[in-house]
């Protein structure tokens, strides 16, 4: 191994979300309208799926690749396992607009933006093709006491809803 080679590389951070899609060069176009992504590159195979490719949104990359029965066939998209098994979580400058850039670029409101309870503002879209995105920005610094206390209230005012 060479000694000048960074196990993390530049530009990436620990933990990289992979996103398993049904078509990913469509994806690679909406989360280029949506979140302002940049595409680092894409590796095709030879039948025209993607193998894999790496986009950066904001300072974090997120890799993308095409459904791969050969591969991994326990491994689907959101589409083809009817479920959803996680969420990426985005923070932004400005969540307003960027949950209205991705909407307008074809995503599903699924919790509007609303101030929330521990410090951000916060709303939840799912992609055209079944990925969830929460996505914030920090509008307050709260210590871990207000945070309990907002959250007592929280639970209260949706106990009333039932």
């Amino acid at each position: 191994m060479a000694k000048n080679v960074k196990p993390i590389p530049e530009g990436y951070h620990s933990v990289t979300p992979y996103l398993v899609l049904r078509d990913t060069k469509r994806a690679l176009e909406f989360y280029k309208k949506a979140f302002g992504a940049e595409t680092r590159m894409t590796m095709p195979s030879p039948d025209g799926r993607i193998m894999h490719a790496e986009i950066k949104v904001g300072d974090s990359m997120v890799f993308l690749a095409d459904e791969n029965p050969q591969m991994a066939p326990d491994v689907k998209a959101p589409q083809s396992a009817g479920a959803v098994t996680g969420s990426t979580f985005l923070y932004v400058q400005d969540v307003d607009a960027v949950v209205k850039k991705a909407v307008d670029a074809g995503a599903k409101v699924m919790m509007p933006v609303a101030d929330m309870f521990w410090g951000d503002r916060y709303g939840k879209v799912v992609d055209p093709f079944g990925h969830h995105w929460g996505i914030a920005t920090r509008i307050a610094d709260l210590t871990p006491e207000q945070i309990a206390k907002g959250q007592a209230e929280f639970e209260k005012k949706m106990a009333q809803k039932k």
